[in-house]
């Protein structure tokens, strides 16, 4: 019997904290369902940990056939076709090797004494200014914009510039398509001067690679420097301040989480990756499959779009033990928020120092850490890729200065 298409998106979740409950039914009589698309397209929807991880690791699910001409604007527009996150190997292999070396476990582990620093300097502009303060512009946002502007050489009077060119490239490309072409513009510039007046840092490595192969476009350039530099902030800005969200919620493990456990507070990284929802529907980058393959029991033609759902991954009971509920004691974690296979997240270790230290020195600097508002009267932006907070107001028991 022929299962009939879905209508995708899904049915919406109650909440932000939990994937739309389609998923739960899908994964235990449907695991690889069809769906039809809102322009009318017909898809497929993996929705079990192995097919997700299998969509990510095997090289016959194609990122560039899904990153074509066709793809959707909205899904990060021109990034989405011309940057890593829109190659194959080899190419993609050959590309991230120029970039990967600075993101080593060791290169982020000597920025760590940095990040702290960091940290601390905004936790005191918040003692400063509260309680309560809003950890968006004191902590969130400026630490990993800071982060990855070292990475790339930009100077710190710079930084709200590009950032602000960062978020334009985040929003929807459908709805205005002219803010993010200005911001690549402008990325463009960047490295138009950049190559005039190179330096010791992640920018000018990633031109002197382009450079040196004469099948590499300009055009390619800058959407690779723009999509790294995206992917360095934007997300661990939002993780961080959903984490808030979650543990307000939790309060009891938050009650009983140190901050002065590094070992405690990784694993609580860990578990917050993979609980929270970083997207409205939990679906990382299509792809598409270069020939015949058999997934989750279901025969693939070649040619067929796969959407692979790593928030319905991340709750897999199969995988998880207790798999919708918070468990910042979690050992054994293989969460795919940060990907897998060639495709997983190039900044995933420094967005996991960063996140480790943000969070440990809250909670030893700012004892009954807690939202400062209902949760009901936080906002979000509208028209994102992830979810965005316009403002996170917290309060916390008074501690000397």
């Amino acid at each position: 019997m022929t299962q009939e298409p879905i209508p995708y998106p899904l049915a919406p979740a109650p909440t932000i904290y939990h994937p739309s409950p389609d998923y739960t039914r899908l994964r235990e009589t449907c695991p690889v369902a069809p769906i039809a698309l809102p322009d009318g397209a017909s898809a497929y929807l993996a929705t079990r940990h192995a097919d997700v991880r299998r969509v990510f690791t095997d090289h016959r699910f194609s990122r560039a056939a899904a990153a074509g001409p066709d793809r959707p604007t909205r899904e990060l527009g021109s990034l989405a076709e011309d940057s890593l996150i829109g190659m194959d190997p080899p190419r993609h292999t050959k590309m991230r090797r120029a970039v990967s070396h600075a993101f080593t476990v060791r290169r982020v582990e000597a920025l760590r004494p940095t990040v702290a620093a960091l940290v601390d300097r905004g936790i005191d502009a918040m003692v400063a200014a509260g309680p309560p303060a809003d950890l968006i512009p004191h902590l969130s946002a400026p630490l990993p914009i800071y982060v990855i502007s070292k990475l790339f050489g930009i100077p710190e009077q710079d930084q709200e510039r590009v950032r602000q060119w960062s978020d334009a490239l985040v929003g929807d490309w459908d709805a205005d398509p002219a803010a993010p072409q200005a911001a690549l513009d402008a990325f463009g510039e960047m490295i138009v001067e950049r190559r005039r007046e190179p330096g010791d840092d992640l920018m000018s490595a990633l031109i002197n690679a382009w450079d040196a192969h004469d099948d590499l476009t300009e055009r390619e350039l800058v959407s690779v420097t723009a999509g790294i530099f995206v992917g360095g902030h934007e997300t661990t800005t939002n993780q961080l301040n959903l984490f808030l969200l979650v543990l307000a919620r939790h309060p009891e493990q938050l009650a009983g989480l140190r901050g002065d456990d590094p070992v405690a507070v990784a694993r609580a990284v860990e578990e917050l990756s993979r609980f929270i929802q970083l997207g409205d529907n939990g679906v990382l980058l299509p792809r598409v499959t270069t020939e015949e393959v058999e997934l989750g029991g279901v025969c693939l033609p070649a040619g067929t779009p796969v959407l692979p759902a790593i928030a319905s991954a991340n709750r897999d009971a199969s995988v998880f033990a207790g798999a919708d509920t918070l468990d910042l004691t979690r050992v054994d974690n293989p969460h795919l928020a940060f990907g897998a296979g060639p495709h997983h997240c190039l900044g995933a270790a420094l967005a996991r120092m960063e996140l480790q230290e943000a969070l440990g020195a809250l909670l030893r600097r700012l004892p009954g850490l807690r939202l400062a508002v209902p949760e009901e009267e936080l906002r979000f932006k509208p028209g994102l890729v992830v979810r965005s907070l316009e403002e996170l107001p917290v309060t916390w028991d008074r501690v000397d200065r």
